[in-house]
């Protein structure tokens, strides 16, 4: 065929007249070697082209919408559904072989062998050892307890310095008497090991561990898990019986006087005991006095109070404060802003105890701990939060411009740090509030001297021990 020879075009080939649809595509017919058997119990489907490298999917759903495999995939579910829980049994019986265990089946195994290949009884005798005793290994594991197990903290929140305790019950439900068995349960990072004795029929047993409570945090309890297994350590077989606990174990407080209603001003706030000349609470009418707004004489009472009387008497509106009182506690969880951990720890203390005054005065509170935070929470569960409370990623200002989210309203922020905490840290944090928020803030420094200045219109005070604040806070926040 020369370069001048043309090539007529099939009719399939032709493209369609103008105005005509284009015809649909037929699809391929299905072919059986195209399909990979793993990908029915996988999830996984067909190599074949169009396989997506990026994400390792190939186009499973496109292959499920044809009929032949889709009728195959429906067939096999019953299967794979009859199937699984002994496959699950399976993985539990290889996951009670211990890496002793399997190290003396590989051993019987390489004996075994060697004895088949170079005729040595010596080495079958060692394999048919080794094998007997894996099966009398398995055999302490064999049968089911039928056991009630609780755990329980008494109490579940304590102050750091108090006492608590953890109380594991464990009751026998079955008719038999139960065998001694291991047991043991985390306490935080240490684990409490026992021996749980033979109990009859419906009998009980208690052991209680005294928790120490000397740091702020919490302390995660359990789960209980009762193991079974040979004295040689080859198979082990464990069950859990409960779910984790957590004990809260919160920062030392310290009593503080009220924090007052000296806060802003809001016709849509909270009413207190404080007259007021301008405001929605009207509480009574009194007699004029100079100096008095005339806006806010009542003329009707007066008419008929200088009519009864015979000589001109005024009288104005009385009305009650309504002030806004949400107080924002932010402690800042950089680490570098603290010489020391005991200096974190004398920050959250007097987080803490501001927030249970503000809590107590029956204010709206929010609290912001570098990773934690919480808004208007019950007292409890505000001294939760500072039990979370650890350093993170995030300084004092990323701390603070989160009350713009949790608390737009706002009306009193104090800001606690460090000794390695200036000025300008303050200033910073203090840039992403509303000009309208009273900011306050402590600076805890141990070894250092009680102090209270101002600048720039913020009082920073600093505190050397818990102890101070409740001599240092009167006159500040109070006004």
């Amino acid at each position: 065929m020369t370069e001048n020879t043309r090539v007529r075009p099939q009719p399939s080939e032709l493209p369609p007249p103008d105005g005509e649809p284009t015809p649909a595509r037929v699809p391929k017919p299905f072919r059986w070697s195209r399909l990979r058997w793993s990908s029915l119990f996988r999830g996984s489907s067909v190599s074949r082209p169009g396989f997506d490298k990026r994400n390792q999917r190939p186009g499973f759903d496109k292959l499920n919408q044809r009929p032949k495999f889709h009728r195959l995939n429906q067939r096999l579910q019953p299967v794979r559904e009859l199937l699984q829980p002994g496959v699950d049994a399976c993985r539990r019986v290889l996951a009670a072989v211990t890496g002793f265990g399997w190290t003396v089946l590989a051993l019987a195994a390489f004996c075994w062998l060697l004895a088949g290949l170079f005729g040595w009884g010596e080495l079958a005798l060692t394999a048919a050892v080794l094998l007997v005793g894996f099966a009398v290994a398995c055999a302490f594991t064999i049968g089911r307890m039928n056991l009630a197990v609780d755990l329980e903290a008494d109490p579940v929140r304590v102050t750091v310095g108090e006492s608590s305790a953890a109380r594991v019950r464990v009751t026998n439900l079955a008719r038999t008497p139960a065998l001694p068995i291991g047991l043991e349960f985390p306490v935080g990072t240490a684990v409490g090991r026992f021996t749980l004795p033979a109990l009859a029929a419906d009998a009980s047993h208690d052991e209680v561990v005294i928790i120490p409570t000397q740091q702020r945090g919490v302390i995660e309890l359990g789960p209980v898990v009762t193991q079974r297994g040979d004295p040689f350590g080859m198979v082990r077989r464990e069950v859990t019986w409960t779910e984790r606990l957590e004990l809260f174990v919160h920062p030392r407080r310290v009593p503080l006087e009220p924090l007052g209603s000296g806060l802003l001003r809001d016709l849509e706030g909270h009413t207190t005991q404080d007259m007021s000349m301008s405001d929605l609470a009207f509480h009574t009418l009194r007699e004029y006095s100079p100096g008095d707004d005339r806006r806010y004489i009542h003329w009707r009472s007066s008419a008929k109070v200088s009519s009864a009387r015979g000589a001109g008497t005024f009288l104005v509106k009385q009305f009650l404060d309504t002030r806004r009182s949400h107080i924002a506690v932010v402690v800042d969880a950089d680490e570098t802003a603290y010489a020391d951990a005991a200096e974190f720890e004398l920050a959250i203390s007097v987080g803490a105890s501001i927030a249970v005054r503000a809590l107590a005065d029956e204010m709206d509170l929010t609290i912001v701990c570098g990773d934690h935070a919480a808004t208007k929470p019950a007292p409890s569960l505000a001294l939760d939060t500072f039990s979370r409370a650890d350093f993170a990623a995030c300084t004092l200002a990323e701390s603070t411009g989160r009350l713009n989210h949790l608390a737009p309203d706002a009306s009193v922020a104090i800001l606690v740090s460090g000794s390695n905490a200036g000025f300008q840290t303050y200033a910073h944090a203090r840039a992403h509030l509303a000009p309208e928020v009273h900011t306050f803030a402590i600076t805890s420094e141990r070894g250092g001297t009680m102090a209270l200045r101002q600048a720039s219109g913020m009082t920073v005070l600093t505190v050397a021990t818990l102890n101070d604040l409740p001599r240092v806070l009167p006159g500040v926040i109070v006004q």
